[in-house]
């Protein structure tokens, strides 16, 4: 896809978070809006799969470690064929696919997540072992910036940095927005980008809203220089609906019919 099909493709899927959201009457719209861009750019643009082969050893692994955003990862799996749209009406019932975090019943997904902090754990796991089998996948772990609170995500860290896992990428959704308010406040990360070199990571700070930069530095991997990759991505929590844009309420509540309709008419207008 071109830049400019990558951004009609995110706008579509922000309709799906919505979509998704309301029709279950619960959810996490917030964060899933907030990291629409990237997810879009690594699905529609650089991610090697096989949506009718779901299990094809070749594939890129790809693990939500922030899982209550399963509304965009759903959107994503659905748009490249894992499954059809009209399982969107069943999001967070009980039996279905399309659970609140996501569960490996549903095609495209490799490892149940919800808990926080466990997927980079998880991901420089499968990234090792592929290393030690001299595959070529490349892996990418999806991670809050709240998340980097937890202790497990800093031994994961220190550990493809230790193991010089290159072909391991995270994206961090920096929204600066967790369920009980401002990051900073909560328990500050800051400065981020330092503590990530530390560690051996190599660092790109960008607007992870600008879809040309999110290409951009995902064309830049694998580097090869023996270095996992972090991708600080600069966003805004709730990001294309004005009522939703920086509002920490936003992490785990629907809109109601009338913020439906407000939500998908903001939406509906061209890149």
């Amino acid at each position: 896809m071109t830049v400019a099909e990558l951004k009609k493709m995110a706008r579509q899927i922000r309709r799906d978070i919505i979509e998704m959201t309301h029709a279950a009457g619960s959810g996490h719209p917030g964060g899933s809006l907030s990291a629409t861009d990237f997810v879009t750019a690594l699905y529609f643009h650089k991610l090697r799969h096989h949506p009718d082969d779901p299990c094809w050893e070749g594939r890129d692994r790809v693990i939500f470690s922030k899982g209550h955003v399963a509304p965009v990862l759903y959107a994503a799996l659905a748009r490249s064929g894992y499954f059809p749209c009209a399982e969107y009406a069943s999001l967070r019932q009980y039996g279905a696919n399309l659970q609140g975090h996501p569960c490996n019943c549903t095609p495209g997904v490799e490892v149940g997540t919800g808990s926080l902090g466990q997927g980079l754990s998880v991901i420089v796991g499968m990234a090792l072992a592929a290393k030690l089998d001299g595959r070529d996948n490349l892996f990418y772990c999806v991670n809050g910036d709240g998340e980097m609170q937890e202790g497990q995500i800093w031994e994961a860290l220190m550990a493809a940095g230790h193991f010089k896992l290159d072909r391991v990428l995270t994206f961090i959704d920096y929204n600066g927005l967790q369920i009980d308010g401002e990051v900073e406040k909560v328990m500050g990360i800051a400065p981020l980008a330092d503590k990530l070199r530390a560690f051996r990571w190599h660092v790109a700070e960008v607007d992870g809203h600008d879809m040309q930069s999110l290409v951009d530095v995902l064309d830049e991997f694998p580097r090869g220089d023996g270095r996992p990759v972090a991708i600080i991505g600069h966003t805004i929590k709730g990001k294309g609906v004005s009522f939703m844009e920086n509002q920490a309420g936003w992490h785990g509540k629907a809109p109601n019919d009338e913020e439906y309709a407000k939500a998908m008419a903001e939406l509906a207008g061209e890149d």
